[in-house]
């Protein structure tokens, strides 16, 4: 039986045809992510949330679901896009665990043209609709993005932990380390956890007083979705954390530590989203290969004098990595936690865990 039609349609009222494979319709930012492999990674990265995912590999679920490598505990994106899914009578365990959660599939979408025009025109909003005809489903997608664009625009607050959580560390004579969540990955917990004695998750808006109460060695600052400038309370934390103890931040936390020095972040055109993204890293000395899942940059020109600009993406030249001796921080724009190919960048936690000791 043939799947009944779906659209994709941009904010603009461009539209793309495909085919509905089932969930709800949805809205969100349409994005696209290069990887060949790691639906399940990204699907659960909360850094999605309120996302339309764009695979640019042509074909999705075909080597099936393990729970083992989910990044949190469940899906966050508002839709999935490809040009093939698995689903036959052998297997179809991602699409159906997609249905599940509810997100909207549409495969046999011409992907590659999506992507071309996302390049060309940027980030927009979209929406997965099921419809009989464009102008349908022109009409149903400008409500869902209309309701969807008035949520709160502190999208970490949405994903963040809704209290205060302990973890147990792998080694003893490890440091302490708080953990101020936006979002948090657990392949950053993982790589934490088997260097550290004691880890405990504050909520992205716990005030400094809190985390010094805990007297970690340490601060990491995690990954999350959205604008850096709409979450709240983080920047005025982190503030106050600079200096006193050595603080860590990824991707988001990234972000968060250069608006709380001072800096500036910007809306990139179309986001750094895949797993070969080159850096070069004048920490470690070295250039390598990198995840990157961020629509957001920190503006070169408006470091302070006191941030070294550390790591360049090689891509386009934007920043990649800043470094404070005077205010014990480090932070990168990529995932050194996430390592599909490479390995190098996770010395970054090793290099943390030593300024700790």
């Amino acid at each position: 039986m043939k799947s009944p039609a779906a659209y994709l349609v941009l904010e603009s009222g461009k539209t793309f045809s495909g085919w509905w494979m089932g969930g709800q319709e949805k809205a969100g930012e349409v994005v696209f992510n290069t990887s060949h492999s790691g639906y399940e990674e990204m699907a659960t990265d909360p850094s999605y949330y309120s996302q339309i995912l764009v695979l640019t590999a042509p074909m999705q679920g075909n080597y099936g679901v393990s729970s083992e490598v989910w990044e949190s505990r469940k899906i966050w994106i508002h839709g999935f896009v490809c040009v093939e899914i698995q689903n036959n009578s052998y297997d179809s365990e991602w699409q159906d665990r997609l249905e599940q959660y509810q997100v909207p599939v549409v495969a046999g979408l011409d992907t590659r043209s999506l992507v071309l025009h996302l390049r060309e025109q940027g980030t927009t909003w979209g929406a997965l609709v099921k419809a009989g005809s464009e102008e349908e489903a022109c009409e149903k997608a400008e409500v869902l993005i209309k309701e969807q664009k008035k949520q709160d625009k502190d999208w970490v607050y949405q994903v963040t932990s809704r209290k205060v959580v302990d973890i147990i560390g792998d080694e003893a004579r490890g440091p302490r380390v708080a953990i101020l969540d936006f979002g948090s990955k657990k392949n950053i917990l993982r790589e934490l956890k088997k260097r550290c004695s004691a880890l405990r998750i504050f909520p992205s808006r716990s005030s400094a007083s809190e985390i010094k109460a805990w007297q970690p060695h340490g601060i990491m600052l995690t990954n999350g979705p959205g604008d850096p400038e709409n979450v709240q309370v983080a920047q005025d934390t982190v503030r106050e954390l600079l200096g006193w103890r050595f603080i860590f931040g990824i991707c988001m936390g990234h972000q968060i530590l250069s608006l709380a020095l001072g800096a500036k972040t910007y809306k990139l055109k179309y986001g750094h989203r895949g797993s070969n993204h080159p850096i070069e890293d004048k920490l470690l000395s070295r250039i390598y290969m990198t995840s990157q899942n961020h629509g957001y940059a920190v503006r070169k020109e408006s470091l302070p004098p006191d941030v070294q600009l550390t790591h360049v993406n090689l891509n386009d030249q934007t920043v990649a990595g800043i470094f404070s001796e005077e205010k014990k921080c480090l932070g990168v724009q990529f995932h050194p936690e996430s390592h599909p190919g490479p390995h190098e960048s996770v010395e970054l936690f090793d290099y943390f865990i030593k300024r700790l000791m």
